[in-house]
């Protein structure tokens, strides 16, 4: 028979146990920064029981919870709690983990923004209900640990507990030396998270330890006179790595879209250079890719990589803008806020949102490529038209940073090329039968064939972009790229590993399209060969090729006191 009292002794540390797993234990919601319940244990609730029965059997039979230890712990949850509503949010409306570093010089603007464009009563009513919030979790851990307490102080019942606490508590540490998931019922405890913050602020606010563990800057002393004010378009293509070139089914299906967009840059008297480079990442991760060469260090590191978006460290961006060029961010793959990418200080930053396009979405990403290229030469590349007052300013060159998304994984539903560009620009991008087409089950392909697909597809409207005649401004239907635009196409990383195939390498081609007979000399005389196919061996790592760009784009200075004259 149950001893007296055992069944209220059960319910109220249930009632204890599902509060405080409550509370450590929530996720946020998808759709806003609210939180909802998560059928999970918390790891850090079964070590703070296994602590409290620790603590009791130290102190002996009169042990009690004093309402100093109390409150303390209740500041020490509340602190848990607080670090899982940021972390769990901030990986919903970020897409990417919580990094106090980059986030917290953010909240004062934010603030600010919210004070200027919200009535004043509400946003006071919404810190003090934020105030209020922080105070109530605080007041219902204190409740729930002191009952919690209380529950413990029956002896009878210790041992039962303390050895579900301590399986429970080896099946979470056994996780990583058994083929079997063996925490699956268990929450991703918030105090790791804690942790690798705490050691992440360390190193990033101590400026000696980030610079010698990143690697050096280029040197952005040169100038960019070599480009006599041509607009630069740097494309990062997603997921084109060398596998395209080397794995044979890749490369069968890609030779034919490969060549005639090869033959199509010519056509527009275009040529093209090409070579081979390592990336940092592989299958995924672009960003660290993206960063690699637009500053020139090595982030093959994550952890580098946040450390270098902590820095002031110069990039091509603020190497182009303090050369007058107009700097362009199009990232419409962008469609969470990217505090980080303030890091870069483009001059134009365009996510989603901001790009203009009007037309039906297309997967996740939304926004097709052609349209995206059709919008940014709309609003960016596109010459003065003929005839423009005398009046207007002048037109800056452009420098733009253009991540594709068409032949990111998954390879579906692809857009079909739009012969008519301007049509691009308007709602009706394609026809209903056109979207019928391309969103009907038989053309949601993957793996190889979805990867040749989408591949194909890009070298086509890119081909289309760099062939033929240069745009002189006129209103056309297919615009053309303008006479003097150089063109660097950067694959960032392999495909997945099942398109790329196993034991693929981390190389990635790099191309570049011009007209400068002269910057071609210079690229060939670095390493880049002839067309499309790069060489047979990489010139190294992505940051690398940063250094190898700011040398082909600088002018040599004439020196003004004549040739006996020392530079």
């Amino acid at each position: 028979m149950a001893e007296p009292g055992a069944g209220a002794w059960l319910l109220r540390f249930a009632a204890a146990a599902f509060v405080l797993n409550t509370l450590l234990t929530f996720e946020s919601r998808l759709d806003a920064a609210g939180v909802h319940w998560s059928p999970r244990l918390s790891f850090e609730l079964v070590a703070a029981v296994l602590a409290l029965l620790a603590w009791a059997a130290w102190r002996g039979p009169a042990w009690r919870l004093g309402a100093r230890a109390a409150w303390a712990l209740a500041a020490v949850g509340t602190v848990l709690v607080v670090a899982r509503y940021v972390d769990v949010t901030v990986l919903v409306l970020l897409g990417r983990p919580v990094n106090l570093v980059w986030d917290l010089p953010h909240v004062g603007p934010l603030l600010a923004l919210a004070w200027a464009a919200w009535p004043a009563w509400w946003v006071i009513g919404a810190a003090l209900a934020a105030v209020a919030a922080v105070a109530a979790v605080a007041l219902v851990l204190r409740w729930a640990l002191a009952v919690l307490a209380e529950c413990l102080q029956r002896r009878p019942a210790r041992p039962a507990v303390a050895g579900g606490a301590a399986l429970l508590c080896a099946s979470f540490a056994a996780h990583p030396f058994v083929a079997a998931d063996t925490r699956w019922f268990f929450s991703l405890p918030v105090t790791p998270v804690l942790a690798q913050q705490a050691t992440f602020a360390a190193k990033a606010l101590s400026r000696e330890r980030v610079e010698s563990r990143l690697t050096p800057s280029p040197d952005f002393a040169a100038n960019v006179g070599a480009l006599r004010g041509a607009d630069v378009l740097l494309l990062f293509a997603e997921s084109y790595g060398m596998s395209s070139f080397e794995r044979p089914a890749l490369a069968a299906g890609l030779a034919a879209p490969r060549e005639r967009l090869r033959a199509a840059i010519e056509s527009g008297g275009r040529q093209v250079v090409s070579a081979r480079w390592r990336s940092p990442t592989f299958g995924g991760g672009s960003w660290l890719a993206h960063a690699a060469l637009l500053a020139g260090v090595d982030t093959h590191d994550p952890d580098d990589y946040a450390l270098l978006l902590g820095t002031r460290r110069p990039t091509l961006v603020s190497h182009f803008a303090r050369h007058g060029y107009r700097t362009v961010g199009w990232m419409p793959g962008m469609h969470r806020p990217w505090p980080e990418g303030s890091f870069y200080g483009f001059e134009r930053y365009a996510d989603v949102h901001a790009v203009g396009y009007a037309g039906p979405a297309f997967g996740y990403w939304r926004v097709p490529d052609q349209a995206s290229l059709a919008l940014l030469h709309a609003q960016e590349l596109a010459p003065l038209p003929p005839g423009a007052g005398a009046a207007e300013a002048p037109r800056r060159p452009r420098f733009v940073v253009f991540p594709l998304l068409d032949t990111h994984a998954p390879f579906h539903p692809l857009a079909p090329y739009q012969p008519d560009w301007a049509r691009l620009l308007t709602p009706e991008a394609w026809s209903r039968e056109q979207l019928a087409q391309a969103m009907s089950p038989a053309e949601q392909v993957e793996g190889e064939a979805g990867y040749v697909r989408a591949m194909s597809l890009t070298f086509r409207w890119l081909g289309e972009y760099l062939g033929g005649p240069a745009d002189d401004g006129a209103a056309v239907t297919q615009p053309r790229a303008p006479g003097a635009l150089l063109t660097i196409i950067v694959g960032d990383h392999q495909p997945h590993a099942a398109v790329a195939g196993s034991g693929a390498s981390w190389e990635v081609p790099v191309h570049v399209v011009t007209r400068d007979a002269a910057l071609l000399g210079r690229l060939r005389e670095a390493g880049f060969v002839s067309g499309l196919e790069p060489g047979p061996r990489a010139l190294g790592g992505l940051h690398e090729l940063t250094a190898l760009l700011v040398r082909v784009f600088d002018a040599p200075r004439v020196d003004v006191a004549g040739p006996g004259a020392s530079r």
